[in-house]
């Protein structure tokens, strides 16, 4: 049975949304919510980013989303809640208190998933409906593998942001052995088709693009994985001691766009990319 839960982490400060960039073609009310870091509710084409995703989210079989927010998201709240509640999936709201990472929102998140599986995705991204749609018929715990190359020519992703994201090795049968979050450039997807350690993953490296299909067992790796180097709780290093535990993780190979809204330069390029296309979340 597929799953139908997701959890989008809409918590982030967005500090890389905050900053300012003269540069940056942005409306006077994408100018205020980039002012606020709310990247989820930045306006395309007249809607929420966030809509898109729930959208995708709902075509790809999801019933039920949980937005993990702030104490302070009551904008965001009101918009889902009163001012254009979904008719496509039912929407919950899990509040974390303090921006302690991803897998701290993931443990938060734990009485609201029942004990089911669940999704798991960031609210800055806008994944292809098939790679969820794929994610969701997994019968374990899994993620998509991106091609990086694949990610700079079909996304709005430059190579160079690649390089901060965590790469994965895998075995014969598609099962991760291990994931780097953030490497070093000359160890990167980008730079390179061998992992820290040397070994070249099964088809060249891939990368994680922080989309996840989870079971229960997640949290207690999210109770007791140590901080980052960042001083955060992170989803792959969590990810890392759940398989070091012997949790499967089965990975597919998956294919962009996966468009990326981290920066005030990224919304005319995503609204370009975007137009024409109405959600229906």
């Amino acid at each position: 049975m597929s799953t139908t839960r997701a959890v989008v982490l809409a918590r982030g400060l967005g500090t890389r949304m905050r900053a300012p960039d003269p540069s940056a073609l942005l409306t006077p009310e994408q100018q205020r919510i980039a002012d606020a870091g709310l990247k989820a509710m930045i306006p395309l084409n007249g809607r929420p980013f966030l809509d898109y995703i729930l959208s995708s989210l709902a075509d790809a079989g999801i019933h039920d989303v949980g937005l993990v927010v702030a104490p302070d998201h009551d904008a965001l709240r009101r918009y889902y809640e009163s001012d254009a509640p979904p008719v496509r999936v039912r929407v919950g709201f899990v509040v974390q208190d303090h921006a302690l990472g991803t897998a701290n929102a993931v443990l938060g998140a734990e009485e609201w998933v029942q004990g089911e599986p669940f999704l798991t995705m960031n609210a800055d991204n806008l994944y292809p409906v098939d790679a969820l749609a794929t994610l969701a018929a997994l019968a374990e715990p899994g993620l998509p593998a991106f091609d990086p190359l694949d990610l700079v020519r079909s996304s709005n992703i430059p190579p160079e942001r690649i390089r901060s994201f965590a790469f994965l090795e895998v075995d014969d049968r598609g099962y991760l052995t291990s994931i780097v979050e953030k490497p070093a450039e000359e160890n990167s997807p980008s730079g390179g088709r061998t992992s820290k350690g040397g070994r070249t993953s099964k088809g060249g490296s891939s990368v994680s693009m922080n989309c996840w299909r989870f079971d229960e067992r997640i949290f207690q790796a999210c109770r007791e994985v140590p901080r980052s180097p960042r001083g955060e709780f992170e989803i792959p290093e969590a990810v890392g001691l759940a398989v070091r535990r012997g949790v499967p993780f089965k990975t597919f190979p998956a294919h962009g766009p996966v468009l990326d809204l981290s920066t005030r330069a990224d919304a005319a390029d995503v609204a370009r990319r975007l137009a024409g296309i109405s959600p229906r979340p």
